[in-house]
């Protein structure tokens, strides 16, 4: 949640008081390009004051999709209340720090190219509206070995199963001190275990609200990478690694507050669901065609969407059940939720908080209703059943969602429109070079024919 501006004096004091008391030398200014990527900018602690005073400048054009070579000097806005010390950066009693940073133009306004910046417009709509959105991501990893040399190779570091322990589950470790890094970051961790396929984990913590959510996924897949690499592990969010087993997700637990209470939650209701949480659903289903290149952005992304590996295929809401897009944990109360299934670690997580919550607004402004639950497990239905059901298919690749995104008024809305045109441009590239490659399957299957 963006800080006031008397929360803001006050954040920016306890930020130069903890950089002396803990002897911070180093301070790493992060932000995130287009495509997710994470980026930073390392600064002395003495220069902390005009890093605060957002005058702290780096070359735009060098960044893809930020700016051209004409107009590049691009200067960072950090957020003191995202100040944290790396547990694994102290050296001979220095210790390295972070602050999470937004993206302005010389001019000291945000930068339209800045994600964060994106999803906090979309965040400021909400709020005009009277609500406030929670958000609780599930997000997944494998851990595969690496050679001597510390390069990945094609080997998962153990063969165990879902909830599997030591000595089976040889990353218990790993995932241990990820765990214990995630609280001395400040996370409260809920659970951690070990998932479906060889290698798999997850770190579930605790939701917040939204913006600080997002952030906690910027900090998450940086820890996730570095104390694996510490175990001479290899982390991938990767969605599909492996043909034959399930894929990595990053599932988003939703949660509408207003006055204080749970928007989604009505005793009245035979589901516990109120009138907000269907036109929010209604508005997920509706849209989901068109934000689907933001959620599942990679080639890849749409190999995980296969029937028979818990991921969603159709675009359709149940209860307990996990085959459809949008799920409703059976929790109730404060705790109620709407769970979509769909994204990936592989999506720019500010990008795809902004469309989904964008999606869900217009169900609520449009009262949009949803479809018929779906109890059945969708893999199962035929296409009669779904065409009577009003049950469309999710995209199938990243060129059928890509052409959902370059049609929709309400992502070039969302995103604006140097994302939205640049985003475009840079995927549709990346499915042309994908579609031109030869790979190993084809290799297999036509040289002998």
């Amino acid at each position: 949640m963006e800080p006031s501006s008397d929360d803001l004096k006050e954040l920016r004091k306890d930020v130069k008081k903890m950089v002396e008391k803990e002897n911070v030398r180093f301070i790493r200014l992060q932000f995130t390009d287009i495509f997710g990527q994470l980026k930073n900018v390392s600064i002395n602690s003495k220069q902390l004051d005009q890093a605060l005073d957002n005058q702290i400048m780096f070359d735009g054009s060098s960044i893809k999709g930020f700016a051209r070579v004409e107009e590049s000097d691009m200067f960072l806005a950090p957020d003191p209340s995202t100040f944290t010390i790396f547990p694994w950066r102290s050296m001979k009693g220095t210790k390295t720090a972070r602050l999470i940073c937004d993206v302005h133009t010389p001019e000291g306004v945000p930068f339209e190219g800045c994600p964060r910046s994106v999803m906090k417009n979309v965040l400021r709509e909400l709020r005009s509206m009277g609500y406030e959105l929670y958000m609780g991501p599930e997000v997944e990893f494998f851990l595969f070995e690496t050679d001597e040399k510390g390069q990945r190779i094609p080997q998962t570091h153990d063969k165990a199963g879902y909830f599997d322990l030591a000595p089976t589950d040889r990353g218990e470790d790993a995932r241990r001190d990820i765990c214990l890094t995630l609280e001395e970051m400040g996370f409260e961790i809920e659970a951690s275990h070990h998932e479906a396929a060889p290698g798999q984990h997850e770190v579930d913590f605790k939701y917040s609200d939204a913006l600080t959510a997002a952030d906690n996924v910027t900090t998450f897949k940086l820890v996730v990478k570095t104390i694996a690499k510490e175990h001479g592990l290899h982390a991938t969010f990767m969605p599909k690694p492996m043909a034959d087993e399930n894929g990595n997700c990053m599932h988003l637990n939703q949660s509408l507050f207003k006055d204080g209470e749970n928007n989604f939650f009505s005793p009245e209701d035979e589901k516990g669901l109120s009138q907000s949480a269907y036109y929010y659903i209604g508005g997920l289903l509706k849209h989901a065609r068109e934000f689907a290149a933001i959620t599942n952005p990679t080639v890849n992304s749409y190999k995980r969407l296969m029937p028979g590996f818990e991921a969603p295929t159709h675009i359709a809401w149940a209860e307990g059940n996990r085959s459809p897009l949008v799920r409703i944990p059976a929790t109730r109360g404060e705790a109620t939720r709407i769970e979509l299934r769909n994204p990936d670690g592989t999506a720019n997580h500010y990008l795809a908080f902004a469309a989904v919550l964008k999606a869900g607004m217009e169900g609520i402004k449009n009262k949009i209703n949803p479809p018929q639950c779906c109890a059945e497990n969708m893999y199962d239905l035929d296409g009669k059943t779904q065409k009577d059901r009003c049950i469309s298919k999710f995209p199938e690749n990243l060129h059928e969602a890509l052409q959902e995104l370059k049609d929709s008024t309400l992502m070039k809305e969302t995103l604006g429109e140097h994302i939205h045109d640049i985003y475009l441009k840079v995927k549709g590239w990346e499915w042309k070079q994908y579609s031109k490659a030869v790979h190993q399957w084809e290799l297999n299957r036509y040289m002998d024919i």
